[in-house]
């Protein structure tokens, strides 16, 4: 599965201390392609892992709502071969209506710009992004207001903790969705306690059939065991599943 990606927060520890031995590792374990983060302040070190290993990565995760040179992520993703920039998660605003329509504003007024680089942008969920709006989740109100250029990964753990019926939620949003982030646990908002997929409480099978045209990106936030080996098991779980 040549598409399914790995995001490398997820082996922050082992990347800081080997980037090159670290990307060599998963290659090992089949991927072809990786999801940065942070991507300004390590571009020289992914620049360096990606070419010694051969793998890409066509998205990245790095602040933009606030940053003070927004240009500045979209050559240090063009030069990386980043084509899909996401806004890894604001904090504030999600509560109020005028709070989440300033959030898609700031994307927004990016997004023209992102194109001049041949960038799309993104946003990437956690739990506090489900705050009732008027009867609707912030999350679908924003991408109702947010330019239609800007996709959605949506992060189906954490819409899970914020309980949400995610199938449902993917459904909803649709062909906005064009990222995942597939991660499993007991559906809690402490990230140690994740497992791999298909290990734990969230019915993976049935967010992967909500949203059959969105890539794949496994996450851990945090991992009790060995974190490779967990990654390794994801990726099974995922490549038995999906041709």
């Amino acid at each position: 599965m040549s598409d399914l990606s790995v995001q490398l927060y997820s082996v922050r520890e082992a990347f800081d201390a080997d980037p090159v031995g670290t990307l060599a590792r998963l290659k090992d374990i089949g991927f072809e392609q990786v999801e940065l983060f942070g991507f300004v302040d390590l571009e020289d070190r992914y620049a360096e892992a990606l070419a010694a290993t051969g793998l890409v990565a066509p998205s990245g995760h790095n602040g933009l709502v606030g940053v003070d040179d927004a240009v500045t992520v979209f050559e240090a993703a063009a030069r990386l071969g980043v084509t899909t920039v996401i806004e890894p998660g604001v904090r504030e605003g999600w509560e109020t209506a005028d709070g989440v329509t300033a959030i898609a504003r700031s994307l927004s007024e990016l997004a023209p710009v992102a194109a001049e680089y041949g960038l799309v942008l993104g946003y990437h969920n956690h739990w506090w992004e489900f705050a009732d709006i008027d009867g609707r989740s912030a999350l679908e109100v924003f991408a109702a207001q947010v330019d239609p250029r800007v996709v959605l990964q949506v992060d189906t753990y954490w819409s899970a903790v914020a309980g949400l019926d995610t199938p449902a939620l993917l459904r909803r949003l649709g062909d906005r969705v064009r990222l995942i982030h597939v991660k499993d646990g007991p559906v809690e908002e402490d990230p140690s306690t994740q497992l791999p997929a298909g290990e734990g409480a969230v019915d993976v099978a049935a967010i992967l059939t909500a949203a059959p045209l969105a890539a794949h990106v496994i996450e851990f936030d945090e991992y009790a065991g060995d974190i490779f080996e967990g990654i390794a098991t994801s990726y099974r779980y995922l490549t038995s599943r999906v041709a």
